[in-house]
């Protein structure tokens, strides 16, 4: 393993290292609250394309909890092989703006932390209370 800023192990590592800077251990570890704002950003990125509505959307969450439930690796290998395959006709460098982001939120830290401060915790929908617990 290298610490070239192409390696995805160092990039995971760098995301890391971020969470930690912004939300420590307890947010970092919440899987409900990262799968929450996984599937936040992988619908802000599918009303980024052209005939993709929440119509389309509600149907997929429909179809995909019809079925039995996949393993978790290779569900994460199934993200990334059918990114990639979206950003190649689409024309974007998934490593180019992975790489982006991260130094983009590295400097936004402070204004990170004290949105994350205002909101409920536990989930990325903002009215969402069922689950909200303390973080601190």
């Amino acid at each position: 393993m290298t610490d070239k800023p192409d390696n995805p192990a160092a990039f995971q590592l760098g995301v890391d290292a971020w969470m930690d800077a912004c939300f420590g251990e307890p947010i970092k570890s919440d899987l409900l609250e990262r799968t929450d704002r996984f599937i936040e950003e992988a619908l802000e990125l599918a009303q980024t394309m052209p005939g993709f509505n929440a119509e389309r959307a509600h149907a997929l969450v429909d179809y995909v909890f019809s079925r039995p439930v996949g393993e978790r690796g290779q569900e994460v290998g199934g993200s990334m092989v059918t990114l990639a395959a979206l950003c190649n006709p689409a024309g974007i460098s998934m490593d180019e703006e992975a790489r982006r982001e991260l130094a983009r939120i590295w400097t936004k830290v402070e204004a990170i932390r004290a949105k994350q401060a205002a909101k409920p915790v536990g989930s990325a929908l903002p009215m969402l209370t069922e689950r909200n617990h303390d973080h601190d």
